[in-house]
């Protein structure tokens, strides 16, 4: 199959958009401001349509470089076109996430994912479908914050994070929250030791990710696009799933 076959073979499948839109109304890091944009250019009195746009790098659906975290690994503008296609393994937990908003992705439920559908290859993107993104109409619903405004948020446990880079050594992570981490477990250990720990690995990971519960466990490709601006520490991002049928 030569490439144009294959890309004719691949538009023939379902394609799911994991990314939301960027605009000033959504959820964000509390210390970011919100998007802005400005106008500079209209078709009517200029000929053509121009804006200017300003928001965080880590915004909306965004990738994280290794340096967000770790001084001296990758910028974006560093990581090898190869590692932003990837086969897609999802680790679905929606259900147990509707009961518990502090649950965290365990080993043990890796290793049962595992054991159902196969040992995660080193190349995988392995995304924690958590249903979160459900809550992205409302910043309140999706912050979560108790009475005491604590947020109750799901995450990655900082074991299960190990397992992924020392066992199976895989490319990239994925998830619907702002942080890697819980928000429980960020308290705890006032800090995101989780995020912290993987982008150390000189990995990137994907935040914010949407309609993940439309995306079986296994035989998916994600594919991820941003500009390749210079020395940048993230970027929001159009990431889309191609379906196995």
């Amino acid at each position: 199959m030569n490439t144009l076959d294959a890309m004719d073979y691949l538009k023939g499948k379902k394609w799911i958009d994991l990314s939301h839109e960027v605009h000033d109304k959504i959820p964000r890091f509390g210390a970011f401001n919100a998007s802005r944009e400005e106008t500079l250019f209209k078709i009517k009195e200029d000929g053509f349509f121009a804006k200017e746009l300003t928001f965080p790098t880590q915004y909306s659906t965004h990738i994280d470089a290794p340096i967000h975290f770790a001084q001296g690994k990758r910028y974006l503008h560093e990581l090898e076109l190869k590692e932003l296609m990837l086969p897609l393994y999802v680790i679905h937990k929606e259900e147990l996430v509707k009961e518990n908003h502090d649950y965290c992705v365990t080993v043990q439920d890796i290793m049962d994912f595992e054991t159902e559908f196969g040992i995660l290859p080193k190349e995988a993107f392995v995304a924690f479908a958590s249903g979160w993104s459900n809550r992205w109409d409302s910043p309140e619903k999706y912050y979560n914050r108790d009475e005491d405004g604590n947020s109750h948020t799901p995450g990655w446990s900082l074991e299960a994070l190990k397992y992924l880079n020392e066992v199976r050594d895989v490319t990239a992570i994925g998830h619907e929250t702002l942080d890697t981490d819980s928000a429980v477990d960020f308290r705890k250990n006032k800090g995101l030791f989780g995020e912290y720990y993987w982008l150390k690995q000189d990995k990137y990971q994907v935040e914010v990710m949407r309609n993940l519960d439309q995306v079986p466990s296994v035989g998916s490709v994600i594919l991820t696009s941003f500009p390749n601006v210079l020395n940048a520490p993230g970027f929001p991002v159009r990431s889309f799933a191609i379906l196995p049928n």
